[in-house]
């Protein structure tokens, strides 16, 4: 099995995409979505300055039929809205795979996560190759489930992600912070997850080698 993160520069002519740019220090998060014949309805947060000003230019997208403010305040915003637009769960339903929620678009680029089997990570990377899109894989963790390996996945993940990103050199290459914004997961969840993470990594190490000193 693999874990893998990618950021997606979208194309322009997505909705999406042309709200993104036009607010481009907003964040918006498809939180869920569901494909119904010719339209999907979904839920959305939007997170900046002016999420209203967001939510307005998302209604009025030509390719979004309605939408339904559900919350708002000065920092947030959760909308459920019909959209014509199946373009993202056409793409990921064509590589027999499921998007993972939420999926993150910023500034015209959307960060997703894929859990897949070989067969099917190798599929969806050749898809994303011959779309011609641009795209980063920021992340993959393999695991095999026959190994018993000490780390969840989620640990395995963040702990992955820490070390390429510098967290564990001497001096630090990156914050805590900057961690969790690659993982796109608040920095309290990504501190506790890399903790445990790696006291059961020493944990596995310091009684491997104990178990070998006593042989």
């Amino acid at each position: 099995m693999i874990r893998a993160r990618f950021r997606l520069w979208l194309p322009d002519g997505l909705w999406v995409a042309d709200v993104s740019r036009s607010f481009p220090d907003a964040s918006l998060r498809l939180l869920t979505g569901v494909p119904m014949d010719d339209r999907t309805l979904e839920l959305g947060e939007t997170r900046g300055e002016d999420p209203r000003a967001v939510v307005e230019a998302i209604r009025k997208q030509p390719d979004v039929r309605s939408l339904e403010l559900l919350y708002c305040d000065e920092e947030r915003s959760l909308s459920r809205y019909e959209t014509e637009d199946q373009a993202l769960f056409e793409f990921l339903g064509g590589s027999s795979l499921l998007p993972e929620f939420p999926l993150v678009v910023e500034d015209g680029v959307m960060s997703f996560a894929i859990t897949a089997s070989r067969a099917d990570f190798e599929a969806f990377g050749d898809r994303l190759d011959a779309s011609g899109l641009r795209y980063e894989l920021q992340s993959v963790v393999h695991r095999d489930d026959s190994d018993g390996g000490p780390l969840t996945d989620r640990q395995l993940e963040c702990l992955t992600v820490a070390w390429r990103m510098g967290y564990f050199e001497v001096p630090r290459d990156c914050s805590l912070a900057e961690v969790a914004d690659a993982l796109d997961v608040d920095t309290s969840t990504v501190s506790e997850t890399i903790r445990r993470g790696t006291a059961r990594v020493l944990e596995r190490f310091l009684f491997e080698r104990e178990r070998s000193s006593n042989r």
